[in-house]
């Protein structure tokens, strides 16, 4: 069954998930931090998502691929300032390691749906 949106891929609910519960820590850091850290975990996880969303509207498999390769980075880069937020005390290290499952249920999806995207596009050719 073809898929239509980009909403529809597991890869992007997991990853929404994710993006959804790093908002809720990064609400909770101090004021102090809303410029700096805080600004850098929005952006970074707001980017796993956006893309996921647009690598698929590139319609090209090797382009497709390419975003998703850099929402892997944000990815890397949003556990990163996690871990950041958890040396500064700001969340604990419970909440560190559920973050950290959700983060290898992303990563585990995004490389497998990467993997998918070249098998496509070798069979494509």
């Amino acid at each position: 069954m073809p898929i239509y949106s980009f909403e529809e891929l597991e890869v992007y609910k997991v990853c929404r998930d994710f993006r959804k519960e790093v908002s809720l820590l990064y609400k909770k850091f101090p004021k102090a931090e809303i410029f700096l850290l805080t600004a850098q975990l929005k952006d970074a996880s707001r980017s796993v998502t956006a893309n996921i969303a647009e690598g698929f509207g590139r319609y090209h498999y090797q382009e497709n691929i390419q975003f998703c390769r850099q929402s892997r980075g944000s990815l890397m880069e949003t556990l990163e300032h996690l871990i950041t937020a958890f040396d500064e005390t700001y969340i604990t290290e419970a909440e560190l390691n559920f973050m950290k499952e959700k983060y290898d249920h992303c990563l585990k999806l995004l490389n497998g749906y990467i993997a998918h995207l070249k098998l496509r596009k070798n069979t494509a050719q």
